[in-house]
């Protein structure tokens, strides 16, 4: 196919240090194949295997991010891309280092009036048994325990029995600082992706998850095939327009810009959403969501990573002064 010439030389980031560098992986390899079909001189880079000012030495004109978790989707990468100027897709610096954060991503959404569960924030010696008492007796059994700046339900453990809350406390610790517990909302997980930047961003179709036995873990993200994913979803179509313009406010609020995709959990009982987390920097995998998102929008997997390569962007401009 005829190179095109547009987007220059476009480095897709993939790989990384993180916890997550498998799925990233994964997720570079499906973007840069997209990228290749559509005539992008795009190359694989893998910042743990070179330094990210070879970027500048190589000429490239512009980064697909597609690095998940630490150092690729807090804003570390993002804060390096704007030193070297290169233009790169998804949210910006502050955007991506609130988004990773889950429990600085709640204080701004109930700052915004959103709604999200209710929680407690543990950091790494806080975890007294009269503190997990405090905890499990405020937020009920059960509850959710994760560490608050990892993906991919990596370290996540749903505690149905207070004498199990140190130990998921202890499997979040590892890998993180500070941990997470969460009160369980029990209902329908739905996530729903948003393209684009200020009033102009749209969310795409809510998608259902229903994963066996409601465990929507690492395996059955990425690797099982007996999850289930409804779009066109199959709440009513008020409930999905409702969690749409949820998921755009959500959006809004943490200044994101490109895409991003919120988590939402429907209370069974009240039909109520609650917002969990925002992740900045999705999978692009053969099992990720955007993806399928895109797809009921008649938006086909090439012409996705076309549309956030072309809104790279950085957050800020030399005044020329």
């Amino acid at each position: 196919m005829k190179n095109d010439a547009r987007y220059g030389k476009v480095a897709v980031l993939m790989g990384g240090r993180s916890a997550e560098r498998e799925i990233s992986l994964m997720s570079g390899q499906g973007v840069l194949s997209a990228l290749r079909a559509r005539g992008v001189d795009a190359h694989a880079f893998d910042p743990a295997r070179q330094p990210l000012d070879d970027l500048r030495r190589e000429g490239f004109a512009r980064c697909f991010i597609a690095l998940h978790g630490r150092w690729g989707e807090d804003g570390a990468v993002q804060g390096a891309l704007e030193l070297l100027g290169i233009p790169y897709t998804g949210a910006g610096v502050m955007a991506s280092a609130i988004g990773i954060d889950k429990a600085m991503t709640k204080r701004v959404w109930l700052a915004e009036g959103l709604p999200v569960p209710r929680h407690a924030l543990l950091p790494r010696g806080a975890a007294t048994p009269d503190a997990l008492h405090a905890i499990s007796a405020d937020l009920g059994l059960p509850l959710i325990v994760k560490p608050v700046r990892e993906g991919s339900s990596l370290g996540l453990t749903k505690v149905t029995d207070a004498a199990a809350l140190p130990a998921a406390v202890q499997a979040a610790a590892r890998l993180d600082d500070d941990i997470l517990c969460e009160q369980f909302i029990a209902g329908d997980e739905v996530t729903c992706p948003v393209l684009g930047a200020g009033p102009d961003a749209r969310a795409l179709p809510v998608i259902h998850i229903i994963a066996p036995g409601g465990n929507y873990d690492y395996q059955h993200k990425y690797f099982a095939d007996d999850t289930v994913y409804r779009v066109p979803c199959d709440l009513p179509p008020g409930e999905e327009a409702a969690i749409r313009q949820l998921a755009e406010r959500a959006y809004r609020a943490l200044g994101c810009r490109g895409w991003g995709r919120l988590d939402v959990m429907i209370d069974a009982a009240t039909r109520a959403p609650y917002l969990l987390e925002i992740n900045t920097s999705p999978g692009m995998t053969s099992h990720s969501l955007v993806p399928r998102a895109a797809r009921a929008a008649g938006l086909a997997y090439e012409d996705l990573c076309l549309r956030l390569l072309d809104m790279a962007a950085l957050d800020y401009r030399e005044s020329g002064a």
